[in-house]
């Protein structure tokens, strides 16, 4: 069934499918990138395939225009999915959680301080959410022991419970298929007349701006030049793919043999202000330009 139109529950009131938001901001999320990666999906997919969801920017874009008959989201971050999965079983569980919250120093430090596991799941997705939308630059970030360590983030007046849109997401979550794991695996049935969105941790610009802290284990070269791979393999079963990267020699090797062009951003984290604003992209895919 073909996603058409988005309406908000609970409070008697609709919302149109352009006001449907990303529920997370997320570091390097695509809102500012996201008309040209619409501009390279197809414009009727079977399935639409998201290895390394995010925010789910480009995916809640696709659901309001009604480009696709069903998605796969996928991610290794298990905190990230089950927010997602939280909300599709119960969005008033959630609202209900983050109603609890205030945003304060301190409370940001002892929501932080909260042992994950002692929660129910609708705890811990509102304990995502609101961590996400008040600390730092919307960052997310772990330790080697997998504990999120993200400094408290000043803001004027974070609206970190929107029920609202929250409802919307919901609603758009619920025929989704939602899975933690490996990016191979998330789109490994992907098949002709289905597209796929890659969006992975970024190769750094230099070896001092590497930030792949959004899991336990680092997303190197290695990883990368599997992603090269998989993305061929895609191309050549007839898939639709795209796939966002940074702008280095490392990455236009590896994707030298499909379509490329440059696009600016905005990069507000860098931990030199001098090195902050405007970089080059890489958007790569394996579809012809005059289509």
């Amino acid at each position: 069934m073909a996603f058409t139109r988005t309406h908000g529950r609970g409070n008697g009131r609709s919302m149109t499918p352009s006001s449907v938001r990303p529920v997370l901001k997320w570091a390097g999320g695509k809102s500012r990138s996201l008309p040209r990666i619409l501009a390279e999906l197809p414009e009727r997919i079977n399935t639409y395939y998201e290895p390394f969801v995010g925010g789910a920017a480009v995916f809640f874009a696709l659901a309001s225009q009604g480009r696709f008959r069903r998605a796969v989201l996928g991610d290794r971050n298990a905190a990230l999915i089950e927010v997602y999965r939280a909300l599709k079983k119960s969005p008033e569980s959630v609202i209900t959680a983050l109603g609890q919250y205030r945003y304060d120093r301190d409370e940001y430090y002892r929501v932080r301080a909260l042992d994950p596991s002692s929660l129910d799941p609708f705890e811990r997705a509102a304990r995502t959410i609101f961590l996400n939308k008040t600390g730092y630059n919307g960052l997310y970030r772990v330790n080697s022991r997998g504990q999120f360590n993200v400094p408290f983030g000043r803001y004027k007046n974070p609206k970190f419970c929107d029920p609202d849109n929250l409802h919307v997401a919901a609603r758009t979550l619920e025929r989704v298929k939602l899975e933690v794991g490996d990016f191979e695996t998330v789109c490994q049935e992907a098949s002709r007349g289905d597209a796929v969105y890659f969006d992975p941790p970024y190769h750094p610009l230099s070896k001092t701006a590497s930030f792949t802290a959004y899991y336990k284990d680092e997303f190197g070269k290695d990883e990368h030049e599997r992603l090269s791979r998989l993305f061929g393999r895609l191309a050549q079963r007839g898939v639709a793919v795209v796939l966002s990267n940074s702008d280095t020699p490392f990455t236009r090797r590896l994707f030298g043999g499909f379509r490329l062009s440059k696009v600016g951003v905005t990069r507000p984290i860098n931990s030199k202000a001098s090195a902050r604003g405007t970089v080059s992209e890489i958007l790569v895919t394996n579809r012809s330009s005059d289509r």
